[in-house]
């Protein structure tokens, strides 16, 4: 009888507690395909005002998203565990953009951003104990094809509010990958979530098995 491959899990220390402070379901999933056993908790921090405070400090996007992403896991921090706080913001020529709240939003967002090439400063920060791990922060650069109107609307329509679900309004795993003419960067990180430095950090900290 062939022996049994032992479930994902099993590469991870039992005796740490992991907590990914996000709602994001793209994220949840990064991890739950990784075999990665967590828990999701949705941190209460007020975005816009750290962003409101990062602008008047002139930080960078790469710089707030970290801040942002530390505010997250310091926000569901829990007794020995180790919380995974991860942000991503988008800068194209100096102009930061948000979700889209709406489908019309997302329009002038796209109409905005084709053609052009942007920045996802995506970033991540491991906490435990109320005390920051390990950051890192990485910048995929992603060019938009000078689509038609006609290919927008098109597009709106097949994605719906499923684009509201992303600061790009567009999810490359789906069929906004037709709007692209180039893309720099790791997949998992333009996701929002740098899984392999990240997979490497939580072994540094024996989370993960060596």
């Amino acid at each position: 009888m062939p022996a049994l491959v032992p479930p994902p899990a099993l590469l991870q220390n039992s005796e740490s507690t992991l907590l990914l402070a996000s709602g994001s379901h793209s994220r949840r999933r990064m991890l739950e395909n990784a075999g990665l056993v967590f828990e999701s908790h949705v941190p209460g921090v007020d975005e816009d005002s750290v962003k409101h405070q990062a602008r008047k400090d002139a930080l960078a996007p790469g710089a707030t998203a970290l801040k942002l992403a530390e505010a997250k896991a310091l926000a569901v921090a829990g007794k020995d565990a180790v919380v995974i706080g991860a942000d991503q913001m988008l800068s194209c020529d100096g102009q930061w953009y948000d979700k889209p709240p709406t489908l019309e939003d997302a329009r002038v967002q796209l109409q905005a951003l084709r053609g052009r090439t942007h920045c996802l400063h995506t970033a991540v920060v491991l906490v435990r104990h109320g005390q920051v791990l390990w950051r890192h922060m990485e910048e995929p650069r992603l060019s938009m094809r000078a689509f038609s109107d006609t290919v927008l609307t098109r597009y709106l329509e097949l994605e719906g509010a499923q684009c509201l679900t992303s600061v790009g309004a567009y999810r490359l795993e789906g069929p906004g990958l037709l709007l692209f003419s180039r893309i720099e960067g790791d997949s998992f990180t333009i996701q929002g979530l740098p899984m392999l430095a990240l997979m490497a950090a939580l072994r540094q900290i024996n989370v993960l098995l060596d």
